[in-house]
Formats: structure tokens, C-alpha cells, sequence
């Protein structure tokens, strides 16, 4: 049996589908596994030594967006009620799709213990390499005793470099994995830098499944019977927002919109013509097959509309010069792909054009060779 330690249980569409995703690649290939729950139990002085952590940049920006969102519940009890909606939703799902859990390992040295049950571990993608982790030394299998098999799949740094102060200890951890592969081209540049070791770069799990895998998943079913715009927006990009309405201008399309997602934003109360809440990462799914159009800012949204060979186009959600910046997954997936196209750059017009995904689809499936040659010398002898 394998352990599984990855981001199953955060309320996001596209982190809880790549989750979804990776557990039902263990399950296509008859590995027996179970997802590692882990209940962090700090003493005095641990917490002492975890200070640090909470003055990283990363880490701050996306707790002051979680206090965004606290902020916003607080002040407008409406929509605390329809995120109560969104968050049973989700926890519906939770329960059907995650079920193969280990016993919770409460603190560190019981997870440490509890490892030793497992012939290998699985940790990646979902940004769990972030600086702002790596305290914790949890999604980077440092509690994984030396004799036992590590491994990462399409693991994300989420930043284009590591800060100074944490190159040691990256550097550490790096060399403990025995089978390393990222999601980003720039994540594998940062791994040969630190290590010297060339590793590839491929695809996230949600790519593992073609559009007909993912109707074997979650089967299909059309939830609005007129043609739309599908806006899945992360970030709170004003900009944005007009584009898409004047797309609606344009073609005389209704726009279906998520809001608040990752924090409130005011003006989203005026976007949108259908704003549901009940909406399970299944829900979210269906959404998006159905669309005439996909705008997004969302590295999953961007994935899903290659798989489901939508029209769409990609918002970055941050600037080039931010500090927080994650848009390295981006710039990777466009890429690959050769859709560099698809990014926005203030003409939404060019959502309408056609996209060759014949050209698309022969470069995705190179890379599903790729990754699946890695996962099959990864995972050898461990199942």
C-alpha cells in the first residue's frame, strides 16, 4: 500500500478535481493506497519555531485573501449563507469521491511513525512545494523514513524562484525524493539548480484523463439550456470583468459566473446572469462543458477547457511584477500546448477564433506518454 499526501479536502473546483484525479490514476492502475490525514499537535517551543513562517510574503498574501473572505462574511450575512450552500456542496462530494483515508496521525512524531506502514509515498502538484509550506515539512515528505520509496507527481513550487533563506533546506528535501517530477517547466529549472538532477516536466493529473475519461468520472449532464459564458474568476481583476460583459455585448450571450470564491469582491454582486452556489466541483464541471465560451484566470479552468476543447481565454490573475505571483503554470501550460495565444491581452475578441486542437491534442498526448513512462518506473513493484 502507498500513502497519498496531497490537498484533497480545500474547497476549490480545480484542487479538489486534480485530487479527484489523481486518486482515480492510482485506482486505473491497481495500486492500493490511502489518502495520509495528518493533525498537526504543536508544542511551545515548535510554535515558537514556526514564527518565521507566518511572516513569509506568499503565506501572507493568502491569508490576508482568507481574511478578505472572513470580512465579507461578516458584513453580508446574505452571502454567508449562499457560501454555507457552496461549502455543503463541496463536502457532499468529499465524502462520495475520498474515502480511502488513513487513521489520523496526530502530531508530527505519530505521522512520522505512521509512514512506516507504506511501501512508497505520494506527494504533488496543487503548488504543495510552496515556500510558504515548507515549515511544516509535511507535503515534502520529510517525515517519510529514509528506506521508503518518495515520490512526487507534477509537483509545483508555485514561484519562479526559491527565496535565498530557504534554499538549504529545499535543497534538502530535493535530494530525500528518489522520484522527482514537476509541473512546471520553471520548477525543474529550480530543481537542477539546487540538486544538479534533471527531472521532467509533465502534465497535471487532470490531464491523465482525455474528455471521454473525465465523462467516465463524472458523467455528463447539461445544467442551462440556452448558450453562455462561463466566468471562472479567481482574482478581482475589475478588467476582467468588462471584458467578459463586453464579450456578452458582443454575442448576445448570458454570462454564468462563480463569485467569491477566494475572497468577497463588491463588485461582483452586479456580475453575472446565473450565480449559483449550489455548485459541487461536479456541478463546476458540467458548467464548463457546456459553455460557448470559457474566460478564466484559474490554472484548472485553463485545463479543463484544453480537455473539453472549449473556446477559452486565459486571464492572468497576477501581474508579471508581483511578488505572489503564480502565473509560472501558466506560462508552462500555454507553452507546452502552443496556445500562447489564448492569454489575454485586452482584445476578447480573440476568444472567437478557432483553436487547432488536433495540433493540441497531438502534443498533449506526447505528454501523457511522458508522464505515464515516469509513473510507471515511479510506482514499480510498490502496488
Amino acid at each position: 500500500m502507498i500513502g497519498v499526501c496531497i490537498k484533497y479536502f480545500h474547497e476549490n473546483y480545480g484542487g479538489m478535481l486534480q485530487a479527484y484525479a489523481t486518486v482515480s490514476l492510482l485506482e486505473k492502475r491497481g495500486i492500493d493506497y490511502e489518502l495520509i490525514q495528518y493533525e498537526k499537535s504543536l508544542s511551545i517551543n515548535e510554535k515558537i519555531r514556526s514564527i518565521p513562517r507566518l511572516l513569509n510574503g506568499i503565506l501572507l498574501n493568502d491569508k490576508y485573501e482568507v481574511f478578505k473572505k472572513k470580512q465579507g462574511l461578516k458584513k453580508h450575512p446574505e452571502f454567508a449563507r449562499n457560501e454555507a450552500i457552496r461549502m455543503k456542496a463541496f463536502e457532499a462530494f468529499k465524502k462520495e469521491h475520498f474515502t480511502k483515508l488513513s487513521p489520523v496521525f496526530v502530531g508530527y512524531k505519530n505521522l512520522k511513525k505512521g509512514a512506516e506502514r507504506y511501501k512508497a509515498v505520494v506527494t504533488g502538484s496543487d503548488q504543495l512545494w510552496s515556500p510558504a509550506g515548507l515549515p511544516t515539512n509535511y507535503y515534502n515528505l520529510m517525515f517519510v523514513p529514509d528506506n521508503i520509496r518518495k515520490i512526487s507527481y507534477a509537483s509545483s513550487f508555485g514561484v519562479k524562484r526559491i527565496p535565498w533563506y530557504q534554499i538549504s533546506r529545499t535543497r534538502k528535501f530535493l535530494n530525500r525524493i528518489e522520484y522527482i517530477s514537476m509541473r512546471e517547466n520553471q520548477g525543474s529549472e529550480i530543481v537542477k539548480e539546487l540538486t544538479g538532477k534533471s527531472v521532467p516536466t509533465i502534465l497535471d493529473p487532470v490531464f491523465m484523463f482525455d474528455q471521454e475519461g473525465w465523462k467516465q468520472l463524472i458523467p455528463v449532464e447539461k445544467r442551462i439550456n440556452e448558450p453562455y459564458i462561463f466566468a471562472y474568476f479567481l482574482g478581482d481583476n475589475s478588467q476582467h470583468r468588462i471584458a467578459v460583459k463586453k464579450l456578452a455585448e458582443k454575442t448576445g450571450l448570458k454570462i454564468v459566473a462563480l463569485r467569491h470564491l477566494d475572497q468577497y469582491i463588491e463588485e461582483d454582486e452586479k456580475f453575472g446572469d446565473y450565480t449559483a452556489y449550489d455548485v459541487a466541483p461536479d456541478h463546476f464541471l458540467n458548467l464548463l462543458r457546456g459553455a460557448r465560451y470559457v474566460c478564466t484566470d484559474s490554472f484548472h479552468g485553463s485545463c479543463f477547457s484544453i480537455i473539453h476543447k472549449k473556446q477559452f481565454m486565459v486571464f492572468n490573475r497576477y501581474t508579471e511584477k508581483s511578488k505572489h505571483s503564480k502565473n509560472s503554470r501558466i506560462d508552462t501550460l500555454c507553452h507546452n500546448l502552443g496556445l500562447e495565444d489564448r492569454r489575454f491581452d485586452g482584445k476578447i475578441e480573440a476568444i472567437t477564433q478557432p483553436i487547432d486542437y488536433d495540433t493540441v491534442y497531438k502534443k498533449l498526448n506526447i505528454l501523457r506518454d511522458r508522464a505515464n513512462t515516469y509513473l510507471d518506473e515511479a510506482f514499480e513493484s510498490v502496488s
